[in-house]
């Protein structure tokens, strides 16, 4: 059994994908930069600076780093005037009221302060997170594991007794190298065969699987229906 639940926000609990592209491709066109939107949407999870300086680099347009905190302060006041167009997840909020008072629940994003405490509020799940952390308040994106590490830290919990869910690459390599377990939805622009690679423990086609997700992190369930049901990983 886990002690504490960590959840990223984009694409894992939100449908966040169509908003976010938006957000950075207005921010882009204004300065020339095209890129494509599955390229923002691959790189969803890594954080706004380290996602604008690879379309920087990716269109050959040169910036410095106060020219890319102009850019991710214009995306920030993009993104705020949209988050009424989020919507969660089927199921997401079964899941966190499941959870509600027998783990510790975390929230670990690499969205910013601003955006993601207002969308919170917005769609009331605020109550559900013990701890909220943000790209704010960390010096390095995922895949460093930094964010999940300080989740921990701030828990007073084992990174042994830490699992992360996940839709990402980036976040199911930053939580296995935090030394924690991942379950992992391919519910953003990742495959379950791109994320099992990254060594995800538990894949389930989506959040609504509550039963699966909670017998996983409740031992309640056995190896070999976990090995049978896709996506289980270390053997």
């Amino acid at each position: 059994m886990f002690e504490a639940v960590i959840f990223d926000w984009d694409e894992t609990l939100a449908d966040t994908k169509r908003v976010i592209v938006l957000s950075f491709q207005k921010v882009l066109k204004s300065i020339g930069c095209k890129v494509s939107d599955e390229f923002i949407e691959r790189r969803i999870g890594i954080g706004s600076r380290k996602l604008f300086k690879e379309a920087l680099k990716a269109a050959g347009l040169p910036f410095d780093d106060k020219t890319v905190e102009n850019l991710v302060e214009k995306k920030i006041s993009v993104q705020a005037e949209l988050t009424g167009e989020v919507e969660l997840f089927d199921g997401a909020v079964d899941l966190l009221e499941a959870l509600q008072g027998r783990v510790k629940i975390a929230l670990a994003t690499m969205s910013n302060r601003k955006t993601i405490d207002k969308i919170l509020r917005e769609k009331g799940v605020r109550k559900y997170f013990d701890l909220v952390i943000t790209e704010d308040e960390v010096s390095q994106p995922k895949p460093n594991p930094e964010i999940f590490l300080k989740c921990a830290a701030e828990l007073g919990c084992r990174v042994q007794r830490c699992v992360v869910i996940e839709d990402s690459i980036f976040g199911v390599k930053a939580a296995k190298e935090a030394g924690m377990k991942c379950i992992a939805i391919p519910s953003g622009a990742y495959s379950a065969e791109e994320l099992r690679r990254e060594g995800a423990d538990l894949i389930v086609d989506s959040i609504k699987e509550k039963e699966r997700i909670l017998s996983f992190i409740f031992g309640e369930a056995g190896s070999s229906d976990r090995k049978r049901k896709s996506g289980f990983m270390g053997v």
